[in-house]
């Protein structure tokens, strides 16, 4: 019961560090696309490393393609996000981001073809209702927004949203750290295309002291959250994962406060308490229901 949604929590509060990394890295003069590209070409790195020392089969190409999708999906996400930064305040985007968690659940639903139950969509509104004021929404003028801009925020949850999905797709006939050679390889591949591939050989990411921010990139961006979403997620469902992933934004909050020393408002606060109980919802409620479910055999077998 606990220990599924535990490792989707764990893997969607490792995406929750990334965005902090990523501003302590433009800090130090690197742009978001140089540190994105080193978050992948480590991340693959670490996959590879990883896979020859714990591996003692051969390599497996079995359902590769939805791990070959899932690495893309995931390269996505973290390109087209960057993007809509061009376009809107970090508030907003952290927003538009987090509409993977009726996305997701849509998405669930259509596959699934079957209607939420009725705790799923009790969380969601709880966490819809905590959004807004813990990304600190509150205080940014919509109106000046260039409609682009929307655009590219919703189309970074849709590819988080189909990333969920994607991982949903168990390959149990192959080991986690060949899936993680393949989705990191692909990420690192589509990140190629669209970002900086140059600081590989022109010495920004080993002799500049990017190689620092991509280590930690690739293992809080990449190896940790496709790892265990891999795992989880094809356990606990697309939809609760959607829900249970809500909880990076808290955490995306916490760390920049920590990091950054960044001010959170108590307005903030009070959606960052929100979220985490929309997020906690589903789980306890759950608990409830199957403990009356064992009483109810307890004492139908003592009947």
């Amino acid at each position: 019961m606990y220990l599924y949604p535990l490792l989707v929590i764990i893997a969607a509060s490792s995406f929750g560090v990334v965005s902090t990394i990523i501003k302590l890295a433009m800090r130090s003069g690197f742009s978001v696309s140089e540190a994105v590209t080193s978050q992948f070409f480590i991340g693959f790195c670490i996959a590879l490393c990883i896979f020859l020392v714990t591996n003692r089969s051969k390599f497996s190409f079995n359902g590769v393609k939805f791990l070959i999708l899932a690495g893309i999906l995931t390269g996505l996400t973290n390109i087209v996000y960057g993007h809509s930064l061009n376009f809107l305040p970090a508030s907003l985007a952290v927003v538009l981001l987090f509409q993977f968690t009726w996305i997701g659940m849509l998405i669930s639903c259509i596959s699934k073809r079957q209607f939420p139950s009725r705790i799923e969509s009790i969380s969601l509104l709880v966490l819809v209702a905590g959004t807004i004021p813990a990304a600190g929404l509150m205080d940014v003028d919509l109106s000046q927004i260039p409609f682009q801009g929307w655009l590219w925020g919703l189309a970074a949850a849709l590819c988080y949203s189909f990333f969920l999905f994607v991982n949903g797709k168990a390959t149990a006939s192959m080991t986690a750290s060949n899936r993680l050679v393949w989705v990191s390889f692909s990420a690192f591949m589509i990140t190629a295309v669209f970002q900086s591939p140059e600081i590989i050989w022109n010495g920004t990411l080993f002799n500049e002291g990017l190689w620092m921010y991509g280590l930690a990139l690739g293992l809080f961006g990449m190896i940790i959250p496709v790892f265990l979403f891999t795992m989880a997620v094809p356990k606990v469902g697309l939809g609760m994962s959607s829900i249970l992933s809500a909880i990076e934004l808290p955490i995306a909050v916490m760390v920049s406060v920590i990091l950054l020393s960044e001010t959170v408002s108590p307005l903030q606060i009070a959606g960052i308490i929100t979220i985490i109980i929309g997020t906690c919802l589903p789980t306890l409620l759950n608990k409830n229901g199957l403990l009356s479910k064992h009483k109810m055999s307890k004492q139908t077998m003592a009947g």
